[in-house]
């Protein structure tokens, strides 16, 4: 960075490869203040844009953020809002280096996040998954649709270790994007990776459609983060339903040559965080899931919750 706000636009020096992603946040669609304290809106804004990056393999650079505000938010409440995005961007080594505010209807927030990467090759694109590498995923899923119910239905806490709880709505509220996890990825040999904001699934599908080919995913391997089986028994649904097309987990999807494989894995480790593999990539089109004796389960299924809208913002 050169120059940051103070003039009429920021001034920066590209190096390399840059990676550039734009994403809106918009009251009632992606959020509710109901719901969604300040600090967090601000936090999961800037997160999200981040994620974009971490599924590039890019390190992350600069953020600019535009602020619609409505007539009803405080000027304390918009300091929160700046709070979170502050968080996340000491947390992610980021500069944010300006931005717009205007007058809205609703609370909106657009976030321009701007990564880099030594050259264009270094960089991960959907496009690159091939025949014979497996596919793998970051994390555990599950975690930020269980903490939505939570977050519209208090009553379904009932049982769960308050702790637990708190987490699975804190992958609601505060998603961690992976960006660490993301350059080692790419480091490692990754020939695709995505961020889950749209559900296992669906970003799968993504990849499968990007790539030419079909991906086989072995529902059973699915990692679940801890206290949504119990979240989706009081909802009335199935696990890996949650699971598998939640979204907005912003754990990363990726296919990795058979030989990566280890070292990949390896190098999550040493930052704690497990690399899952759940199938593979063979030649054909679409997503296919197989259930426990190997049957293929219908994966249009695993597009909504119950015939609910996943609130996650668009890829």
């Amino acid at each position: 960075m050169v120059a940051g706000s103070g003039d009429d636009a920021a001034i920066t020096a590209p190096r390399g490869a840059s990676v550039i992603s734009v994403d809106m946040a918009i009251e009632g669609v992606h959020f509710r203040r109901e719901t969604a304290p300040p600090e967090a809106i601000g936090t999961k804004a800037l997160a999200a844009a981040l994620s974009d990056l971490a599924a590039m393999g890019a390190a992350a650079g600069e953020a600019y953020v535009q602020l619609g505000l409505p007539d009803d938010v405080s000027a304390a409440e918009c300091l929160e809002i700046a709070d979170g995005m502050a968080r996340v961007a000491r947390e992610n080594g980021v500069e944010v280096l300006g931005g717009d505010l205007s007058r809205a209807p609703v609370l909106i927030l657009a976030v321009t996040a701007v990564g880099h990467a030594p050259s264009p090759e270094a960089l991960v694109r959907r496009s690159g998954a091939r025949a014979g590498d497996v596919v793998c995923v970051t994390g555990r899923l599950g975690g930020a649709a269980a903490g939505l119910r939570l977050l519209e239905s208090p009553e379904l806490a009932e049982g769960l270790e308050s702790a637990v709880a708190d987490e699975l709505r804190s992958r609601q509220l505060r998603p961690q994007p992976r960006l660490a996890a993301g350059r080692s990825l790419a480091h490692a040999g990754a020939t695709a990776m995505i961020d889950i904001s749209d559900g296992l699934v669906g970003d799968a599908r993504h990849v499968a459609e990007a790539s030419g080919v079909r991906l086989v995913i072995d529902a059973g391997a699915t990692p679940i983060a801890a206290g949504v089986e119990a979240v989706a028994e009081a909802a009335g649904i199935e696990t890996l339903q949650l699971a598998a097309a939640g979204g907005e987990d912003y754990e990363l999807l990726v296919t990795l040559p058979e030989g990566a494989l280890e070292s990949a894995a390896e190098a999550l480790a040493a930052d704690g965080l497990p690399l899952s593999r759940l199938g593979q990539v063979e030649t054909g089109e679409r997503v296919a899931i197989l259930g426990e004796s190997g049957h293929e389960i219908d994966a249009e299924g695993f597009d909504h919750l119950s015939g609910r809208p996943n609130p996650a913002r668009p890829s």
